[in-house]
């Protein structure tokens, strides 16, 4: 095993997951450009806004990648932030890149930054659409402590794929949200294998919401990013792939909709032990869950 992805920062998880010297920062920190909202109420800023940007290479191919940081405001997005992903996406448009690397630990909308962090993550969904329709695949990577919810749970969802480990997460509302929203009883943010039963990786494969999950291992990250890349190609966003995930979620909510627990649903899919999927390696966990998992088709 080589370096924990869990543990890693932002720059060490860019620098080891493209090719070993390929990497190019684009806005280093030495630019300074930070948001313009976080002083004015006197929040510590970031010299780089909590996103590092750039190009490389992932097995050879040329490619455009960010990676957020965790460590800075949980790495949610505000103005800059959002600008920064969103002009990598078009310069990864045009200069034809063989893809994108998102590689996502967020929260989502950086709350200090209100309305202007909420037009920044829209306009990033916009810009991962708009790669994918101009033939450029996007790959996301989710292992980071802070999981990846709101709306760049979204994002990392319209993206052609999602590469996880078993300690990511990933949904559109986070444990305490749903909780301060609805009440312990219908989610209890407190019962951390309930936590990871519901967004954590093992289940989001389950339902096929992510394409691959690997150990907590930067190597591995990598090694599925690059199989990604040469499986995806230069596949465009089609009317016809979105109508096929409309449809397999339809199904989805149809057949598990009832369900109180993953467990229940791991068990509605077929698999036999469904109490002991926490306890598998990644390896062993996907050649038990293949035979049972839904099948994304976007």
């Amino acid at each position: 095993m080589s370096a924990s992805y869990l543990e890693a920062n932002a720059r060490e998880r860019i620098l080891q997951v493209l090719d070993a010297g390929s990497f190019t920062e684009l806005l280093p920190p030495s630019q300074r450009v930070v948001s313009p909202h976080l002083g004015q109420l006197d929040a510590p800023v970031s010299f780089d806004d909590g996103v590092v940007v750039g190009e490389g290479t992932l097995g050879g191919k040329p490619v455009m990648a960010a990676a957020q940081e965790g460590g800075f405001m949980g790495g949610a997005v505000g103005e800059v932030h959002g600008a920064k992903l969103v002009g990598l996406l078009k310069r990864a448009i045009r200069k034809k890149a063989a893809g994108v690397v998102l590689l996502l630990e967020t929260g989502g909308v950086r709350l200090h930054e209100a309305n202007a962090g909420l037009i920044a993550v829209s306009e990033v969904m916009r810009a991962v659409l708009d790669a994918r329709a101009a033939g450029i695949p996007v790959i996301v990577l989710v292992g980071g402590a802070n999981g990846c919810f709101g709306g760049m749970g979204i994002v990392a969802r319209c993206a052609n794929t999602v590469i996880m480990s078993e300690e990511g997460r990933l949904a559109m509302s986070g444990p305490e949200v749903i909780e301060t929203a609805n009440g312990v009883e219908e989610f209890d943010s407190r019962d951390r294998a309930l936590v990871w039963r519901t967004t954590g990786g093992k289940h989001r494969y389950l339902i096929g919401d992510c394409q691959a999950l690997v150990n907590d291992d930067v190597d591995a990250f990598r090694a599925a990013a690059i199989a990604a890349l040469d499986a995806i190609g230069a596949t465009a966003l089609t009317l016809e792939s979105l109508e096929a995930e409309q449809e397999m979620l339809r199904r989805r909510i149809a057949t598990f909709g009832h369900a109180a627990d993953p467990m229940d649903i791991w068990a509605e899919l077929g698999v036999e032990r469904p109490q002991a999927v926490p306890m598998l390696e990644a390896a062993a966990f996907t050649a038990m869950a293949d035979a049972h998992r839904i099948q994304s088709k976007a």
